[in-house]
């Protein structure tokens, strides 16, 4: 254990995102590696947090707007108070980081950038992040692209690409899918319009014609929009209800996924995906869209297979290769599951975030 290592990530919601478990998994990693970790949900909490280790320090500010003064007071009195020194801020918790940085001056702020339209990097606003980025001490992005970014944009050179990791959710199993075994296709993501379930209902629609005993489950929140009703509608229109079912957020993510032979994600832009990482130490075969990271993970024809985003036709096509060739199906979750054991575990990310660590405080 590293002593005098106070770490707080900081993450805006605990819904069932991607960034959102990242910050989770890093609190319990730590919890065992440094001499205190902390996480803090600033606005709302969520299903994850019944997965916050009980060794975790944990606090909800339950802020109510962009300048909330209560809650800012709240988080600089419990920093202090705790004697937290590094401050690992993810998405958009820079902001309120920033001002705990200015007026405690001592701790150290480490941003994450988890941004995942990574593949509209043009559009993306940035006036407010480039003010706060010069008390930044490290940046780490969750692809390329986003490095590349942060260092030709921001005021500072300290970026670097640190690949997401994933850790098995050993929650009790509470959540049985509908339809057969062996096969389930599983969407792990949330309804947001960069996953285009579009495409992905377009192309299983095509998958029923030949194959109606496969259903396809979608797991992730349900924001109850515009998005939402777009994607239910598209369900009736090919007529799929008796084959696509929509969950919504689940706990038992880990139970949910071994109930599954493969995982997809259709997705027009991504960083590095945590479901990605998760379809792998669940031991399925993958499809997934050459966006983001994705590619780089995957490695086509090695270990899963990849096709263009918003191509409905090739992603049936995909699906047809592992409906129809089990072994193959097989041989690629295999060698998927432990590609993702050897590179992607907690224990590979986790060093490098404690080299980063103590570099940061090092800084003085």
């Amino acid at each position: 254990m590293i002593k005098e290592v106070r770490v707080l990530q900081l993450i805006d919601s605990l819904h069932a995102g991607g960034a959102e478990r990242v910050a989770v998994n890093m609190a319990n990693a730590l919890s065992s590696q440094i001499e205190r970790s902390y996480l803090c949900a600033t606005r709302e909490e969520g299903l994850l947090k019944e997965s916050i280790s009980k060794e975790v320090s944990y606090l909800f500010l339950n802020k109510q707007r962009t300048m909330d003064l209560k809650a800012v007071r709240k988080l600089g009195d419990w920093v202090e108070k705790e004697k937290i020194n590094v401050i690992h801020a993810h998405s958009s918790s820079f902001f309120i980081a920033t001002i705990i940085k200015v007026f405690k001056g001592n701790v150290k702020v480490i941003w994450h950038d988890h941004y995942g339209n990574s593949e509209f990097l043009e559009q993306r606003k940035f006036k407010m992040l480039k003010l706060c980025s010069k008390y930044f001490s490290y940046i780490l992005s969750v692809n390329k692209p986003l490095e590349s970014w942060a260092k030709l944009k921001l005021k500072i050179k300290a970026v670097m690409y640190l690949p997401n990791f994933a850790v098995k959710n050993e929650n009790k199993g509470i959540n049985t899918l509908k339809g057969e075994n062996n096969k389930r296709i599983i969407c792990l993501a949330n309804l947001r319009p960069q996953k285009d379930h579009f495409t992905l209902i377009e192309a299983f629609g095509d998958i029923v014609k030949q194959h109606s005993d496969w259903t396809l489950h979608c797991v992730g929140k349900d924001f109850n929009d515009d998005y939402s009703k777009d994607v239910k509608d598209k369900i009736v229109e090919f007529n799929l209800n008796e084959n696509i079912f929509l969950y919504g957020s689940l706990p038992d993510t880990t139970h949910v996924l071994r109930q599954c032979s493969i995982g997809l994600l259709s997705s027009k832009s991504e960083g590095l995906p945590i479901a990605l990482l998760e379809y792998g130490l669940s031991e399925l075969s993958v499809i997934v869209t050459k966006v983001g990271e994705c590619a780089t993970v995957v490695k086509e024809g090695h270990n899963g297979l990849l096709v263009d985003a918003e191509t409905p036709k090739e992603l049936t096509k995909a699906l047809l290769t592992y409906i129809e060739d089990e072994d193959l199906r097989k041989e690629h979750a295999l060698r998927y599951r432990e590609h993702i054991e050897e590179h992607y575990s907690e224990k590979a990310q986790i060093q490098t975030i404690l080299k980063i660590y103590k570099a940061s405080i090092q800084q003085g």
